[in-house]
């Protein structure tokens, strides 16, 4: 994969609109704020036909964005919503219309309740419409909603998608919508629309995280041509929530692909983003989670002290510094525990076991472990006490 990933983060609408108290103007600006610092260029700013609130907040972000950045907007298949979406955004120096409209054999049967050939047209003349107001100045996209659904009749929906870039469409996207299955499925269908797209169509996906795997498919996307990734800051979003910007960052970053943003940010970015969604990071949460620098097995913590200095660890998926961590590896002592664990946590105290001391320090420290729980500090101090 040669071309550089774009991220189209969402988290200004498709994460705000899962969250029980949708955020207020002020508060979207913060988050639109977070984002530029972050280096995200490609920014969906709300749905301005869901409601007034949107509609001024979308206006609002257009008017005060730099000019590097795009800012989009999500509409239905509808002619008034599309005038309503490109009203709101049509200040920004790259509006970015967003047309989205469900392509899966079941939705179109038993929620839209359309024939497939009509969608197909209403999908054309929904883009045709959007240039028309845009112009050259701003961008069109494409979503076929549930094209995760969407194996049985792919050929009808790469059919829609060519009838869209005709009529348009600088950009088709591809959501797993509701994520049900093996990543595998998802990317092998991805593939077969890129090759079939027209070279200049950016292509883009969309993965929410049903079943957890969010990050893994919208990271093989990428891999199997889906340049554009979109994501929302912490994953947030309906139900188990979307594809995780930092996460898929990190990932990338790893397999040494330039991700243009601003890594170092991604910490701090990540507390204020839970605060304002009321949305705790949990403890175990990849990257941020407290307990994800946390050793507490011997044999882990024997690797993690001898390569606590490398910016590979032992037992570590990366060098956390680089995205505002102040610690890489943190011991913690339990009955299974050992001695680089005690050596490790005592010399942050400024004491050096000796091999007498470690061996006797090490049995009564798991003897008293195995009724306790971890031992603070605090406790192994007490305890090496008694063994001077």
């Amino acid at each position: 994969m040669k071309k550089a990933p774009v991220f189209h983060d969402t988290t200004l609408r498709d994460g705000n609109q899962s969250l029980a108290k949708p955020w207020n103007l002020e508060e979207k600006l913060e988050v639109f704020g977070l984002l530029c610092g972050l280096g995200v260029e490609k920014i969906e700013a709300g749905f301005p036909s869901a409601s007034a609130m949107d509609f001024e907040t979308c206006r609002t972000i257009a008017e005060v964005a730099d000019g590097n950045i795009t800012v989009g907007a999500l509409t239905r298949a509808v002619e008034k919503d599309i005038k309503t979406t490109y009203e709101s955004i049509a200040h920004a120096a790259t509006p970015r219309i967003h047309i989205v409209l469900a392509l899966s054999p079941f939705t179109m049967e038993h929620v839209l309740k359309i024939h497939p050939q009509k969608v197909k047209q209403l999908a054309a003349e929904s883009v045709a419409y959007a240039r028309s107001l845009i112009k050259n100045r701003g961008e069109v996209q494409f979503t076929a909603e549930h094209f995760g659904d969407c194996m049985e009749n792919l050929d009808f929906v790469t059919e829609t998608f060519l009838a869209c870039t005709d009529a348009g469409a600088d950009i088709i996207n591809m959501p797993n919508t509701v994520e049900r299955y093996r990543p595998y499925l998802f990317t092998d269908m991805v593939e077969k629309v890129v090759s079939a797209l027209p070279e200049h169509i950016v292509a883009s996906v969309h993965c929410h995280n049903d079943l957890g795997m969010a990050t893994a498919t919208s990271v093989e996307s990428y891999f199997a041509g889906a340049v554009q990734i979109e994501t929302c800051l912490n994953g947030i979003g309906e139900r188990a929530g979307n594809a995780n910007l930092f996460e898929i960052a990190a990932v990338l970053n790893n397999c040494g692909v330039d991700t243009g943003l601003n890594i170092k940010l991604f910490v701090q970015t990540a507390k204020r983003i839970a605060e304002l969604s009321e949305t705790p990071i949990h403890q175990k949460a990849p990257l941020f989670g407290e307990e994800v620098v946390m050793h507490r097995s011997g044999i882990h913590q024997d690797g993690a002290a001898k390569t606590k200095h490398m910016t590979k660890g032992a037992y570590r998926p990366m060098d956390f510094s680089a995205i505002g961590r102040t610690e890489n590896d943190r011991m913690g002592f339990t009955s299974q525990s050992g001695r680089s664990a005690l050596a490790e946590i005592l010399a942050n105290e400024g004491i050096t076991l000796s091999g007498q001391q470690a061996s006797a320090l090490i049995r009564i420290c798991k003897k008293a472990s195995e009724t306790e729980g971890e031992l603070s500090t605090g406790r192994i101090l007490e305890l090496f006490a008694k063994v001077q």
